[in-house]
């Protein structure tokens, strides 16, 4: 677990609002088990003779674990306070992701794949990135929903295969493989959405 002094943070309130159970909606951040968790989807459900419910998929942001929770009317949670703070991604080794507050390179800490996160394939060494903290404690990492990143492998696009919607695997400075339009080469620089790990646009032509 990532532990280094932010002691210089305001330590902000653990707990918030009290959520109802269709309040606990997708990217709401709750306390559960005395964990902080992030709402990943949500949907509300009500069958013929049933009552309401809220079927829940949360990711512990401790552990890195996902889980599935069912809501039903009587049951609410307590919404987690999370302060974001800027760090500097330095460097991945063996599976293991090291951070530092940005003007300290020895103020550092790590934390593994898992608990980043799919999006671990799309950070840049030293770009910045937010710390979620609950707490006073470091839990995750988060990066913007779009980045910029190189292309550093790309095949040139096949004569008479350009028409519109056709799309050729390309490869990033990040070590991310994603789908781009043929018309994108080796070097140009390509904004991705995080999310769902797809191209949005060129911004820089080689």
């Amino acid at each position: 677990m990532a532990c280094f002094c932010i002691s210089c943070y305001d330590s902000p309130h653990k707990y918030m609002a009290k959520l109802q159970y269709n309040e606990i909606t997708t990217k709401k951040t709750v306390v559960m088990d005395e964990d902080p968790y992030l709402v990943l989807s949500s949907a509300l459900s009500k069958k013929d003779r049933q009552k309401a419910s809220n079927n829940v998929k949360m990711k512990n942001l401790r552990t890195g674990g996902v889980v599935d929770r069912t809501f039903h009317q009587s049951d609410t949670l307590e919404e987690a306070s999370i302060e974001k703070r800027d760090v500097k991604f330095l460097y991945e080794n063996r599976g293991e992701y090291f951070f530092c507050t940005p003007d300290n390179p020895r103020d550092r800490f790590s934390f593994e794949k898992d608990i980043i996160g799919d999006e671990a394939v799309f950070l840049k060494e030293n770009s910045l990135v937010e710390a979620l903290v609950f707490n006073d404690e470091i839990m995750s990492i988060t990066l913007p929903i779009k980045v910029d990143l190189k292309v550093t492998e790309a095949a040139p696009a096949v004569k008479g295969n350009t028409s519109s919607g056709a799309t050729k695997e390309v490869a990033l400075e990040s070590g991310a493989v994603i789908q781009v339009p043929m018309f994108i080469n080796e070097g140009d620089v390509v904004r991705v959405n995080t999310e769902d790990r797809s191209y949005a646009e060129r911004v820089e032509k080689a």
